[in-house]
């Protein structure tokens, strides 16, 4: 029954751990997210200023993984060059290492200031209302409570010094030096944090469960296992936020593999060196990431070439959208065949832009910034398309051209700007509201996610009617394109009635939400706008609500 509480009591210590680095992970992400990002971005000019980079935002985030995450978006987005990249990743080891070897050599202060942190990160939590002194309160428990476990984790392993089978299944585990390196990657990958297993391993070093010599195997492999969380975390996204992790585990993880094939060299420098048994695994942990670091970091720039073979890039997004298709030269000599192929060619326009409005959209649904990449390629490929409708129109559209010919080739032209408008209110407003409500944690209640759908299948509608509008001209079918103004209008007015009528506990939620809806409201107008000029030729546009109103005032004051 003692054999088991020590392991309930083991798993638990390891467990608060790995609670304590999360939370302090997290309030700072929360907290200081976009400026620790803004500051990892600056110091991206060479690659020892990458590698401070790293190693400082891993140092204050206490995760290398963390960092890996970070660095991957960065490399998606198109901001952080591979080398640069690497250099970042390879600090951000060294500097996951170092914070491993301060709490593993502190188990003394620990004992003090645990309980002191805890019971301040409390108080500042519960006390303030504002964002970053609660994110603040939520680290320093976080850290008090990683000081707490480590304290956990050394009084659990005391009984292991008398565990006559625990030690005979350790050093038979570390006289095989490859389940050994398997065993300490196995337990890296699985607890996803490198500092939990290096404080294990102390803590069996420091009871005598095992020598400082026999610890090699099991450093190794938590190196190598270390580079693991990244690279499976990162599965889903583009090529290249996957490439910086295989790159990353690639140096990591093969020296880890050569150091095990040339244990005995290492195994008499170490014999030389007199470690004691409560810092040796956090040094030898500290100094293989060093000599990582050593080794290639002068080679940053040449290893991402060797990744891109081994994890090719993604083809470039929508190509088939990419370029003008039915913009032949050979038809426009030809009025008719002209307009046909304009017609076709700013109804590809539509997709754009229905791909761009999906694109926030999805983000404010799952969170993921990486969605917005295809944004500004999207955008460039809207003015692009118009620029060569105007010129391929531009016989047409001359001035002093008469006719209904030239009268439908200027219609075109008027559907696709206000195309290319509201694609241009998704890339400069819509999509700085889905990063806002990314960056700050902001959440929709389910409700206001309802809402968002809603408005999304009516918008879907709208760009559905308006290539009939555009390649049919005709009339019922631009009274449709028109109403779907108020169509949207009648969803978004009930939409804020009953938003109002319920209220919302989180203002700034709440304000970030009707923006949105301001925004899918202008992107619906200018759509449903384009209708106008084919409707007011009919003669069938009324004049505004404003006019209106003025002649009723004025028939009242002649009464």
């Amino acid at each position: 029954m003692t054999g088991t509480f020590v392991i309930l009591d083991l798993l638990g210590g390891v467990a608060l751990l790995l609670w304590g680095v999360r939370m302090v992970r997290t309030g700072m992400e929360r907290g200081w997210g976009d400026r620790l990002r803004a500051w990892l971005e600056r110091r991206l000019s060479s690659r020892i200023a990458a590698f401070g980079g790293g190693l400082g935002v891993t140092a204050i985030l206490g995760s290398a993984t963390a960092t890996t995450l970070i660095v991957a978006s960065l490399a998606a987005g198109g901001v952080l060059a591979p080398a640069a990249g690497l250099a970042v990743l390879l600090g951000a080891d060294v500097g996951s290492a170092a914070t491993a070897a301060v709490l593993a050599s502190g188990s003394s202060v620990a004992a003090m200031l645990a309980p002191v942190l805890i019971f301040a990160g409390y108080v500042t939590f519960g006390r303030s209302a504002e964002f970053r002194p609660r994110n603040m309160g939520r680290m320093l428990i976080g850290l008090g409570l990683m000081l707490f476990a480590l304290k956990l984790v050394v009084g659990a392993t005391a009984p292991l010094r008398e565990a006559t089978l625990f030690h005979d299944l350790l050093n038979a585990l570390s006289a095989e030096p490859v389940l050994a390196f398997l065993a300490g990657a196995f337990l890296t990958w699985i607890c996803h944090s490198s500092l939990a297993v290096v404080l294990l391993l102390t803590t069996f070093v420091m009871n005598g469960s095992l020598a400082p010599d026999q610890a090699l195997p099991f450093v190794l492999g938590l190196n190598f296992g270390g580079g693991l969380p990244a690279l499976t975390a990162t599965m889903g996204q583009p090529a290249a936020a996957r490439q910086l992790p295989v790159a990353n585990l690639l140096c990591r993880g093969g020296l880890a593999v050569l150091a095990l094939l040339g244990m005995a060299p290492l195994l008499r420098g170490l014999a030389g060196m007199h470690l004691t048994p409560a810092t040796a695994v956090a040094q030898m942990h500290l100094g293989f990431n060093l000599a990582a670091a050593i080794i290639f970091l002068p080679l940053s720039h040449k290893v991402p070439g060797v990744v891109a073979r081994l994890v090719p890039g993604d083809p470039p997004p929508d190509q088939g959208l990419a370029a003008p298709r039915y913009l032949t030269v050979s038809a426009a000599t030809t009025p008719q065949m002209a307009l046909i192929n304009a017609g076709l060619e700013t109804t590809r326009m539509a997709e754009m832009v229905a791909r761009m409005i999906e694109l926030p959209l999805d983000v404010l649904k799952s969170g993921k910034l990486e969605g917005l990449r295809d944004l500004s390629p999207l955008g460039d490929q809207l003015s692009a398309h118009l620029k060569a409708l105007g010129r391929y129109l531009s016989g047409l559209t001359a001035e002093g051209q008469t006719g209904d010919e030239a009268r439908r080739a200027r219609m075109i032209l008027h559907y696709a700007g206000s195309l290319e408008h509201a694609g241009d209110i998704i890339r400069r407003t819509l999509s700085d509201r889905a990063r806002q409500k990314v960056r700050r944690n902001s959440v929709f209640d389910t409700i206001q996610q309802d809402s968002l759908s809603d408005l999304r299948a009516v918008l879907t509608g709208t760009l559905q009617v308006l290539p009939a509008a555009l390649c049919s001209d005709d009339l019922d079918v631009a009274k449709e394109l028109a109403s779907r103004k108020d169509v949207f209008r009648s969803r978004e007015d009930r939409i804020i009635a009953a938003d109002l009528s319920q209220g919302s506990s989180d203002s700034a939620s709440a304000k970030l939400f009707f923006d949105i809806l301001r925004d899918l409201h202008r992107v619906n107008s200018v759509l449903a706008a384009a209708a106008y000029p084919r409707l007011a030729a009919a003669g069938l546009m009324h004049g505004s609500r404003l006019r209106e109103m003025e002649r009723v005032d004025e028939a009242g004051i002649s009464e």
